[in-house]
């Protein structure tokens, strides 16, 4: 690199440096937004309104920091916001992983099941380009931003031209598809914004929205997280599934493709050459009989600093129990009937539904005798709905 008194100052020159570093050190895209209000702000107050946020209070007590990246980066410019997909079929043929709910597997979204949390692949890859900005700009301040702030990612892809809002509210590229993580790096350095992405090329389609398991879009572009399976398996901790939405879930335990999988923009996306995204050998897809079993200590040893940490163990062993009873396989009873005796309620309750769900004399025995002893009023209410189900041997 030049010395920095050679290094034209320019706000072109700039952002022709970070564009070209961003993508010599990985990323997929890279655009630059300035630092504004996004238009996205007043669809999130809107949002917010309609309490689709469900659990996530942390949007809500957020909700001012979201109107602009001052509320991160005080003194913020420029936006460099970049895009690394992450999407790995891990089959030769190009194909999806089993989608059915015939077998005691488990399916994870295809973000999660990499062998490292991209949280921190992004943020290390951010931090690089960070590095080069504070070297050509000495004093400059930069901040890495991937999911954990309160900031716009989606909409300042878009003013910075990497793509459009699909229906299914994700951001889409004609290229890339949809299959993309967002990192963004806020700077103080006025760097020249790209073109924004103004135009939207969804058309008539609606196959995200006629896909989805539990009707989870209240309206084209507009999501109720209440419903939505990713939510439910991950943001939703400590608490049932609702019962309405437990078939709809079909085998889904961590995350949900099914928007994605349908978009005729992923057909032609190519898999990632990030090594840490290519699908970890337990994950894709994962068994339930082993998570169905799992003890804090296995589950620490195995999932502590992944995405699995975020529902917990008793999440991911609630979630689990539901794929059971929706998978039919009656080689999952007797583990569920041990499911009945675990520590956290959400995880028996969930078990006591499955088990009403797959059937049979064991089930319904095994049922009757944790009805003796349950105390927690939930469990109980869902033992007595169970055992309202068929139940016959």
């Amino acid at each position: 690199m030049p010395a920095q008194s050679e290094i034209d100052q320019s706000p072109a020159a700039l952002a022709k440096i970070v564009r070209d570093e961003a993508l010599r050190i990985g990323f997929d895209l890279v655009g630059i937004s300035p630092a504004v209000t996004p238009s996205g702000f007043d669809h999130l107050q809107r949002w917010l309104g309609q309490n689709y946020e469900g659990e996530m209070q942390y949007m809500r007590r957020r909700e001012a920091a979201y109107e602009h990246p001052d509320g991160v980066l005080p003194g913020a410019k420029s936006v460099i916001v970049t895009a690394l997909n992450y999407h790995a079929t891990g089959k030769a043929d190009g194909s999806n992983a089993d989608t059915t709910v015939s077998s005691a597997n488990g399916r994870v979204a295809s973000y999660a099941n990499g062998t490292a949390d991209y949280h921190d692949v992004i943020r290390k890859m951010l931090k690089q380009l960070g590095a080069v900005l504070h070297e050509v700009v000495p004093g400059s301040r930069t901040r890495p931003v991937v999911d954990t702030a309160p900031l716009l990612e989606r909409d300042f892809a878009k003013i910075a031209g990497l793509g459009w809002f699909g229906k299914n509210t994700m951001l889409i590229n004609k290229h890339a598809g949809s299959w993309l993580f967002l990192g963004v790096l806020l700077t103080d350095v006025e760097l020249q914004p790209d073109a924004p992405h103004d135009t939207s090329h969804c058309g008539t389609c609606t196959r995200c929205l006629d896909a989805c398991p539990t009707d989870a879009f209240a309206a084209p572009y507009v999501l109720d997280a209440r419903k939505c399976i990713s939510y439910l398996t991950i943001e939703l901790r400590d608490e049932p599934i609702p019962t309405e939405l437990r078939e709809g879930m079909q085998n889904w335990i961590f995350g949900c493709d099914v928007c994605q999988d349908v978009c005729p923009w992923n057909r032609k996306a190519s898999d990632t050459s990030v090594p840490e995204f290519q699908p970890a050998a337990d994950l894709s897809p994962l068994d339930l009989q082993w998570l169905l079993s799992l003890s804090d200590d296995e589950f620490r040893k195995r999932f502590h600093k992944t995405p699995f940490d975020r529902p917990g163990r008793s999440g991911l062993l609630r979630n689990a129990a539901i794929a059971a009873g929706n998978s039919g396989d009656a080689s999952l009873i007797l583990l569920l009937i041990q499911c009945l005796n675990d520590e956290a309620a959400i995880v028996r309750g969930a078990a006591a539904w499955a088990l009403g769900k797959l059937g049979g004399a064991r089930a319904r025995d095994a049922l009757q005798k944790r009805e003796t002893v349950e105390t927690d009023t939930g469990v109980q209410s869902e033992i007595e709905s169970a055992l309202n189900f068929r139940l016959e041997p």
